[in-house]
């Protein structure tokens, strides 16, 4: 976005100063309706800070690597291709699951499968 100020002076003479604007404008939409969860780019839920922690991870790991004297260009590869199985399965997640349902199918592999009871003494009153 470019703006422009124009001083005339008293010979007649318009100076013109030009103004680049740096800053972008950018805008996302949360979709958020009545009793609905957020929603931010196709991630539901808590999977928005599931990718925002894996992203902080990786920038963590990248420092690691980087003082450990691996190659820039080596560590570059090995953080863009783990951002990009972060951002598949959570967003594989995301979709499998929705809002509650990681949560629901982590609670359900915790019940027992079987109840085993040696004595009928807790069934008599």
């Amino acid at each position: 976005m470019v703006r422009q100020l124009c001083f005339s002076c008293c010979s007649g003479n318009c100076y013109q100063i030009i103004l680049w604007s740096i800053m972008a404008v950018s805008v996302y939409q949360i979709n958020k309706g009545i009793n609905k969860s957020i929603e931010f780019k196709g991630l539901k839920a808590q999977y928005i800070w599931y990718l925002g922690g894996g992203g902080v991870s990786l920038m963590i790991v990248f420092a690691i690597l980087y003082i450990m004297g691996i190659p820039s260009i080596m560590c570059i590869g090995i953080i863009a291709g783990s951002g990009t199985v972060l951002v598949v399965k959570i967003y594989k997640m995301s979709n499998t699951y929705g809002e509650h349902g990681m949560m629901k199918a982590l609670a359900r592999k915790q019940l027992p499968k079987n109840i085993r009871v040696n004595s009928r003494g807790i069934f008599i009153i």
